[in-house]
């Protein structure tokens, strides 16, 4: 009955993937993650190049064209890094992916090097969305945050 003045009882907290600035989903610059049809979530604007795990789990997907790592939290989440938006069309150039499906990661693993000066050349928007892609069943709060440093900001946190 009181539910709403009881303190939220966080399961799981989910970090910063990279280093740089956390922006909203909402203000993505693709009508996909935008509109949050692939789920709830955060993007960031990288500017290091290294893409670690966001949380302790297991790699389940990691397509041919190294745009994107999927994984299962510990917590049972889903989540999905998307580095760059329209980085498909690079078929993996600029990508050096560090793990492979069925690997178990901790928070902090390396998981992608992404070559900045390569994605500069060819005008890339690096904007990378972290979705939750299970979100509709979760209680799922994005942390505000304007910089972040990658393994240190809490960035979502999971409630039980």
């Amino acid at each position: 009955m009181f539910k709403l003045f009881r303190k939220k009882d966080i399961d799981y907290n989910i970090y910063s993937p990279v280093n740089g600035k956390q922006i909203a989903l909402e203000e993505v610059n693709d009508k996909v993650f935008a509109s949050k049809m692939m789920g709830e979530g955060v993007a960031f604007q990288n500017i290091d190049g290294v893409v670690i795990a966001p949380c302790d789990g297991e790699i389940v997907m990691v397509p041919d064209s190294k745009h994107a790592v999927g994984m299962k939290a510990l917590c049972g989440i889903e989540l999905l890094l998307h580095i760059g938006l329209d980085t498909v069309k690079l078929k993996g150039e600029g990508f050096e992916v560090l793990v492979k499906v069925g690997d178990r990661i901790s928070k902090g693993d390396s998981l992608v090097k992404v070559d900045l000066e390569f994605m500069n050349s060819k005008g890339i928007d690096l904007t990378t969305p972290m979705i939750i892609t299970d979100a509709d069943d979760k209680g799922i709060t994005v942390i505000g945050n304007d910089s972040v440093r990658k393994g240190e900001n809490i960035v979502i946190e999971v409630e039980k």
